[in-house]
């Protein structure tokens, strides 16, 4: 474990090159822009706002940037003097923001995980997000813009590595009790290091920590959970559900759909038998509709890996890339017994999550008085991400919407939305009618 009285972590204060730039910063005019990794060699910058860019190096040390993920160049150009700790941004000067970092290591569900501490200057109590992994891969310490983006607007957050990724130790699984209980352990960790200046404490979870944060709120009580882009339904019914939403995209109805069911039930099997069994099924499906038109159009969120891959490759990989996942986990008795405070954030776009069904079955327990808030955003798909289309039917990210990030800011300081407007995203509270969307929010809310 190290505190760093400079503000900055071991891993970013001996950065050099091309990782010394990251950090947040408050600019001149009084904003604030994030600079963290990105892929290769790239930095990405983010603002609070939800724009956000990728930075590439030129041989003269400034940095140029394009439009979200579409690789277009956005006008902008970026300098970095490290040493001074300084940022001019788009021609805009600013300063990095000192924060407090203390790197930790700690027990989880029996494996010694990596984690850290990032917290606001000074001694004042700030309530603590406890950020819980989707299903990567890959490090949350290295890749969480969280981490600093909160901090800069006082909140406290705690990162950690999940067990079988970056520093922290284990296999890597989608086990959500065993990840739950990993979650309960670092909100633990967060809570010692923080001391005194531990106020409200919770968790956010994006995708699949839309399962793992309201299970481990339920096993350990906390004062809030944010769920970004996740389910009320269960893995296999996502991929049910993202079949669905494949077809009707391409303009198939009700009779397509029912056929295409019958490849999620093939796909189900074989994963709920941990990749054992089920193939004849498949085969059987595949050989009845493969030629039909509407067949080469089923992705879904678990089922296009089995239909693009020979079987052996399946048996290889899906045990790998799906590690004790509890296919047929069903969310509902967990958030009915529920009393925790929930803030749900929902792309309405979403082709990897669908959410009508989250946001119907949320809506039944808002009426059964459960003190849930849903927030959906329209055009937005899955990571709450605004998008170009392409040519082919894919989607290029651009942004965050306006409002994503203020919103989960203001649940953490005061435990509410309020009465304000986020973006055009529609606002759903406990025994209230749909809240229309107004002007975007302009800075963060007051204490």
């Amino acid at each position: 474990m190290l505190l760093l009285a400079s503000g900055q972590p071991a891993a970013w204060a001996q950065m050099r090159g091309n990782d010394c730039p990251i950090g947040s910063y408050r600019l001149d005019d009084g904003s604030h822009v994030d600079v963290g990794k990105g892929n290769d060699d790239h930095l990405r910058w983010r603002r609070q706002d939800g724009t956000t860019g990728e930075l590439t190096r030129g041989v003269d040390g400034t940095w140029t940037s394009t439009l979200g993920w579409t690789g277009r160049d956005d006008g902008k150009r970026i300098g970095f003097d490290c040493d001074a700790g300084r940022i001019t941004f788009a021609g805009v000067p600013g300063r990095r923001i000192e924060l407090e970092v203390t790197d930790t290591s700690f027990d989880g569900a029996g494996v010694r995980l990596a984690g850290r501490l990032v917290m606001p200057k000074g001694n004042a109590r700030v309530p603590i997000v406890v950020l819980v992994h989707g299903s990567e891969h890959s490090s949350a310490r290295d890749s969480y813009p969280l981490q600093r983006q909160l901090p800069a607007e006082g909140v406290g957050v705690f990162v950690y590595d999940k067990r079988g990724t970056g520093a922290s130790g284990g296999n890597y699984t989608q086990n959500y009790l065993l990840l739950a209980n990993d979650a309960i352990a670092a909100l633990g960790e967060a809570r010692r290091l923080a001391g005194v200046r531990a106020g409200r404490i919770g968790y956010q979870g994006g995708s699949q920590g839309g399962w793992v944060a309201p299970l481990a709120a339920k096993i350990a009580p906390v004062d809030f959970v944010i769920v970004g882009f996740g389910l009320a339904v269960s893995p296999l019914d996502e991929d049910r559900e993202a079949i669905a939403l494949d077809l009707a995209s391409h303009g198939y109805g009700p009779d397509e759909v029912t056929k295409a069911m019958q490849v999620a039930d093939a796909t189900a099997a074989i994963v709920a038998s941990g990749f054992r069994e089920g193939y004849d099924q498949l085969a059987a499906v595949r050989a009845k509709y493969g030629d039909e038109p509407w067949f080469e159009h089923v992705r879904g969120n678990i089922s296009f890996f089995m239909l693009d891959n020979p079987e052996a490759t399946v048996r290889e990989q899906g045990p790998v890339l799906l590690p004790g996942v509890p296919a047929h986990y069903d969310p509902m008795p967990v958030l009915r017994n529920l009393d925790t405070p929930q803030l749900w954030i929902l792309g309405a776009d979403d082709r990897d999550a669908p959410s009508a069904e989250t946001v119907r079955r949320l809506r039944a327990l808002q009426a059964a008085g459960k003190p849930i808030t849903v927030a959906v955003f329209p055009g937005a798909g899955h990571g709450i991400y605004e998008y170009e289309t392409t040519a082919d039917g894919g989607r290029v990210d651009t942004r965050n919407p306006e409002g994503y990030f203020a919103m989960m800011r203001d649940f953490v300081l005061h435990g509410r939305l309020g009465g304000r407007r986020y973006g055009t995203s529609a606002i759903y509270r406990a025994g209230e009618e749909e809240q229309v969307a107004g002007p975007p929010v302009a800075g963060p809310a007051r204490r």
